[in-house]
């Protein structure tokens, strides 16, 4: 995937927030690589996905690269990436170079990844510190070795590093907050997703096999532009609603089961997250519906707390203060409001959260909680104050197994609504809405 020149300037402009930091900091050298290719088996690779942080500093895709962010008298952006290579290119397909990846993504040079071991001890020189992923597997190794290659040419009377910090921490704060170019990614990748759950109602039947739906949404994903799949898709008819990470089987779909479908695509990078859940046979049973309305009405108690100036708990608290409610009336609980949410009942059908920050990776980067600092440290910190820019999944659930206590009509009923939100000045909005969440209007799109 390449990228429109007028495209490049949010990357640019993300690079240049990083480097003010560092010079904030103190100035320094940040270092960051791309994820390396992974090998699904024998001499087959799995598709290759680039790291997630390195594509939002740089919008460069291709595997075997690196970023260097120097803060110092005179800041520099330094690219290292796979030299063009003929023979390669003839398997692999057309790599950029480090001549056109600098022209084309914005870098002030761009140098081979061959050259990387030894050019980093000279780059590391003089720089009071490094900004990079500490504790990634195999990298603190080979940093402890480029500043040991730094130390002994120092000896001249340079000087190495003193100072390490955590890049991927910045990185993420950084990421809570969608930027323009962000958010029409999302919207993308939301219709799509959207459009590929109404094929996947419109096709959906008794005597189907969960893969076959799975096949129909997969379909308009590729159909409609979408890369990849945002994550693997959850297919459940019947019991398999109730395994909450279920993956697309050969279960047959019965007449009167109700189909659990959590899928959706990635569209030039970012992720979508829909659920939705529908009856097979187009027509939702008394039971069924009485616990599927409760869900969409605990989505809608914590769309109206997701707001900026609401704290991330609020939506979740809101959407079990309703479902337990719901448990109650429908007889699934014993007791009083109170003491069910006091004692957690409500966790026996409600085990998970109510949502996750969404972005570049489907459970996206970004502490809950408000950053350690001024309100101490720990499980004592203040959740998470939402703000606009920030995009997060809103999605409750009910999941009833059989049990000698609970009435059959409710047995085998696994519910999830999934509606990803941005936050906006005044609110939220809910912007897969492309997809129907009210029930009536779902058997009406079955139907027709």
């Amino acid at each position: 995937m390449s990228l429109p020149s007028s495209d490049i300037a949010p990357f640019a402009a993300r690079r240049r927030r990083v480097l003010d930091w560092m010079h904030a900091q103190g100035g320094g050298i940040a270092l960051l690589p791309t994820s390396a290719e992974a090998l699904r088996n024998r001499d087959a690779d799995f598709p290759y996905r680039h790291d997630s942080d390195f594509y939002y500093l740089t919008g460069f895709v291709e595997p075997e690269a690196w970023v260097a962010l120097i803060a110092g008298e005179t800041d520099r952006s330094v690219l290292f990436c796979r030299s063009k290579n003929p023979e390669r290119e003839i398997w692999d397909g057309i790599r950029f170079g480090p001549q056109a990846a600098a022209e084309r993504f914005g870098f002030d040079e761009a140098r081979p990844v061959e050259s990387l071991d030894e050019d980093l001890p000279a780059l590391l020189l003089d720089r009071p510190a490094v900004y990079a992923p500490l504790g990634e597997p195999g990298f603190d190794e080979r940093l402890r070795r480029w500043l040991d290659a730094a130390r002994r040419q120092g000896r001249g009377g340079h000087s190495a590093p003193a100072r390490l910090y955590d890049l991927r921490a910045r990185l993420a704060e950084m990421r809570l907050v969608k930027d323009a170019s962000e958010i029409a990614a999302m919207r993308e990748a939301a219709a799509i997703s959207a459009a590929a759950h109404i094929r996947a109602m419109q096709s959906a039947r008794p005597g189907m096999h969960e893969y076959e739906v799975e096949a129909e949404l997969l379909y308009e994903f590729r159909r409609r532009g979408a890369q990849s799949v945002a994550y693997n898709s959850i297919v459940a008819t019947g019991p398999n609603a109730c395994i909450l990470h279920y993956r697309a089987g050969d279960a047959v779909m019965r007449d009167g089961d109700l189909l659990l479908i959590d899928a959706a695509c990635e569209y030039d990078s970012y992720a979508s997250d829909i659920t939705r859940t529908f009856p097979v046979n187009g027509r939702y049973s008394g039971p069924q519906r009485a616990l599927y309305d409760l869900t969409v009405a605990a989505q809608q108690a914590a769309a109206d707390l997701t707001a900026p100036g609401r704290g991330w708990n609020e939506g979740h608290d809101a959407a079990v203060r309703v479902l337990t409610q719901g448990l109650l009336d429908e007889g699934l609980l014993q007791g009083s409001l109170d003491g069910a949410l006091e004692s957690r009942a409500y966790e026996r059908f409600y085990m998970h959260r109510t949502g996750h920050w969404l972005g570049l990776d489907v459970h996206d980067v970004g502490d809950y909680r408000e950053p350690a600092g001024a309100d101490g440290a720990g499980s004592a910190r203040p959740w998470r104050t939402l703000a606009p820019g920030m995009v997060l999944t809103i999605e409750p659930g009910l999941y009833v197994r059989p049990a000698d206590d609970v009435p059959e009509r409710y047995w085998h009923i696994g519910i999830r609504t999934e509606d990803d939100a941005v936050v906006t000045e005044t609110g939220c909005e809910l912007i897969t809405r492309g997809v129907p969440v009210d029930a009536g209007e779902i058997e009406a799109l079955m139907r027709g």
